[in-house]
This record gives structure tokens, C-alpha cells and sequence, in this order.
């Protein structure tokens, strides 16, 4: 059974940092895409970055760029959102995701997490 679970979360001023975490089990994510998504309240879903599990290929949303890096350590099966300047438009339940291709439509990918509040205070 596939498992993503996000850790890492909570209330940042603005101009700080957070580290999320996944946590991925389940299977071999080696031919995956791993992607942080995020949900605001009243608004969709959004893409905010994704990485080949296997060769490291990042890409980023234009409100991130910059300021978030997306990376995973293969030995720990773990998936990393390093946010940092955050804004408090940052504020948003951040989801992480799994999928097999680089498509930033969420619909493109087969497993989710639980998500993780990230509140960022003016």
C-alpha cells in the first residue's frame, strides 16, 4: 500500500523558512515524479514544484522560483520542500503527490498525501 506522509508544517512570519517533509513507502518511486501541490482555502488546488525521482529534474511554479527548492535523499525515500522568504500568499495546506509524469496538473498523479498547514503571518 502507498503511503505519503508530509511532515513539517506550521506559523512562519513572514520572510522565514520551513522544511516540509514526505515521507514515501509503499513501493519503488524510482520511475516516479514526486510533486508539492498546495490548497489555500477558497481557492483550487496549484502545482508548486516536482522532481524525477531518478536523475533529479526540478521544476518550479513562478510564484516559487526562488524561494523554494525541491529535493529528495533516495536512501531515506524522502521528499523535501525547502521554502524559505516566505509570503504570507504562502499560506496554504501543502500537499505532497506521486505521479509518472512531469505534468503539473494534479490529475496526473496517482497518490497523495494527507497535507501539511503552512500559515505565514504578516
Amino acid at each position: 500500500q502507498v503511503q505519503l506522509v508530509e511532515s513539517g508544517g506550521g506559523l512562519v512570519q513572514a520572510g522565514g523558512s520551513l522544511r516540509l517533509s514526505c515521507a514515501a513507502s509503499g513501493r519503488t518511486f524510482s520511475n516516479y515524479v514526486m510533486g508539492w501541490f498546495r490548497q489555500a482555502p477558497g481557492k483550487e488546488r496549484e502545482f508548486v514544484a516536482n522532481i524525477r525521482w531518478t536523475g533529479g529534474i526540478t521544476y518550479y511554479a513562478d510564484s516559487v522560483k526562488g524561494r523554494f527548492g525541491i529535493f529528495r535523499i533516495n536512501t531515506r525515500n524522502t521528499l523535501y520542500l525547502q521554502m524559505n522568504n516566505l509570503k504570507p500568499e504562502d499560506t496554504a495546506v501543502y500537499y505532497c503527490a506521486a505521479g509518472t509524469t512531469t505534468a503539473q496538473d494534479m490529475r496526473a498523479y496517482d497518490y497523495w498525501g494527507q497535507g501539511t498547514q503552512v500559515t505565514v503571518s504578516s
